[in-house]
């Protein structure tokens, strides 16, 4: 059996919630009302988490543009695809939904691509926040307290968007 462990950090989008094994992350989590999912359990770091944890640090200093740290997403083979779309963004790097339906081969699936998105277990590591409306507009965001979550990591970022 794979062990599981757990970190917690603060931000400035509030505190985050890591979850990994012995080799790779496996979710984040932004606090939603000031609550994490695991809040209950003690924190049980290994190495993966306290690379993980240095790397957002840097993040949110602004110290850091990419990660390096191993990720780990589990979910559909669509949604994986999708996924691997949102690896490749760059930080500051902002994509639409309907061309990342264009990049996986499923023109027209915007609304589809919008449910994988909002599905990454990974927010930030794997940017979901630089995917926006075809018109540039902000239509959501599943992580931490939604839109305001959004707005602080794109303006982090110099993501420019439609108001």
């Amino acid at each position: 059996m794979t062990n599981v462990f757990l970190t917690r950090i603060d931000s400035p989008i509030g505190r985050i919630e890591i979850v990994g094994d012995d080799d790779a992350v496996t979710s984040l989590s932004i606090a939603h009302d000031g609550l994490l999912p695991h809040d209950g359990e003690p924190e049980r770091s290994n190495a993966v988490l306290d690379r993980a944890r240095a790397e957002l640090v840097e993040y949110f200093a602004g110290e850091r543009t990419d990660f390096d740290i191993p990720v780990r997403l589990t979910g559909t083979p669509f949604q994986q695809a999708v996924w691997a779309e949102l690896v490749r963004l760059q930080w500051g790097e902002a994509t639409s939904y309907g061309r990342l339906a264009a990049a996986v081969g499923k023109p027209g699936s915007a609304r589809a691509i919008g449910g994988a998105v909002g599905a990454n277990p990974v927010p930030i590591i794997v940017g979901c926040h630089r995917v926006l409306a075809s018109d540039g507009r902000i239509t959501g965001y599943s992580g931490g307290d939604g839109i305001p979550t959004k707005l602080w990591l794109l303006g982090h970022e110099r993501i420019g968007f439609a108001a």
